[in-house]
């Protein structure tokens, strides 16, 4: 049998009302069946999950399901899934959102030609029925870089902003060179860590244009909506992403970007735990504080001086527990 020409990676929890949504459009992609290997997840779904699955699996030449007891969490689904690659690009798609027809086919040929480890894509926010382009943050396309070129400046949007592992194509030689794994067991930010290691240690990549990606919002279900322990996992992810960049023999370049993103974020992180129950909240809190005090004192006060007063507020009272900022 030929080998796939891309391997798309499907984790799911509890996303029946619309994976078959999500794997019809994959059925579409090209006009060979074997053109495509799947490797769909379920991760401790207690819905129809597993079985819609397992009934589009029948579409495809190549098809593995695989069935977590328990949920592992969208890290570790994803990995694997990362286990299971044949073909020589591969992507990540989630169980509620899908994709044009024709998007898969136009990647895998811009990944050849432009002879990238990873090429990027927009895409589109669907809430209800609005629907809203969000362009990758990132002034080139069709031009191969060295992704650590897109990663300043460090108080602007760049594209380890953009961290959505769906928004794009990998050669597998990232998996090969140990860059395509996420952190396992994280429940959330777990494209944090990931996107900064790519944007490191990966050689070449592009921003293209493509058939769209489609990124359903407001999903109950989506740890995006929840506020519960999984939550707690940022603190851990953003860690992982300051031992990356002090690491790094350009760690004095890129200190100032992510000690911007770690204020800003935990800053985000403060105001949603005002929602959650006290003692998580007291557990969130504390995680942050023990995060922020890794980071540069002089690196901390210039980010403070830009930050918006909303932000430096609601910050002010940790980074003082800290001794840092303060």
């Amino acid at each position: 049998m030929r080998a796939p020409l891309v391997t798309v990676i499907l984790p799911a929890k509890d996303a029946g009302p619309y994976i078959a949504t999500t794997l019809e459009t994959l059925t579409r992609q090209f006009d060979d069946p074997s053109a495509l290997q799947l490797v769909a997840i379920d991760d401790g779904s207690r819905d129809d999950t597993g079985a819609l699955m397992r009934r589009y699996a029948e579409r495809f030449g190549d098809a593995v399901v695989l069935t977590n007891p328990a949920p592992r969490g969208l890290a570790s689904a994803r990995n694997q899934g990362l286990a299971q690659v044949k073909a020589e690009a591969f992507c990540f798609i989630d169980g509620d959102d899908w994709m044009q027809p024709g998007r898969l086919g136009v990647l895998a040929r811009r990944l050849r030609d432009l002879d990238c480890d990873f090429v990027r894509t927009d895409h589109v926010t669907v809430r209800g029925r609005e629907r809203a382009l969000v362009r990758a943050p990132h002034p080139w396309r069709e031009r191969a870089l060295p992704p650590r070129e897109a990663i300043l400046p460090d108080d602007e949007t760049t594209m380890v902003d953009y961290p959505f592992a769906w928004a794009g194509m990998f050669h597998r030689r990232v998996i090969d060179d140990g860059l395509a794994g996420f952190p396992d067991g994280l429940f959330t930010a777990e494209d944090r860590p990931w996107i900064w290691r790519l944007h490191l240690r990966a050689r070449s990549f592009a921003v293209v244009d493509a058939p769209a990606i489609l990124y359903r919002r407001g999903v109950t279900t989506s740890l995006t909506q929840v506020r519960d322990r999984r939550q707690l996992d940022f603190v851990r992810a953003m860690s992982e992403v300051v031992d990356l960049v002090e690491a790094d023999a350009e760690a004095e370049r890129f200190l100032p970007k992510i000690v911007w993103t770690v204020l800003a974020l935990s800053s985000h992180h403060l105001v949603r735990s005002r929602r959650m129950t006290p003692g998580l909240r007291g557990e969130m809190r504390s995680g942050i504080r023990e995060l922020l005090s890794r980071l540069p004192e002089r690196e901390v006060d210039a980010a403070l001086a830009r930050l918006d007063g909303p932000r430096r507020r609601v910050l002010a009272r940790t980074l003082r527990r800290t001794g840092v900022g303060a």
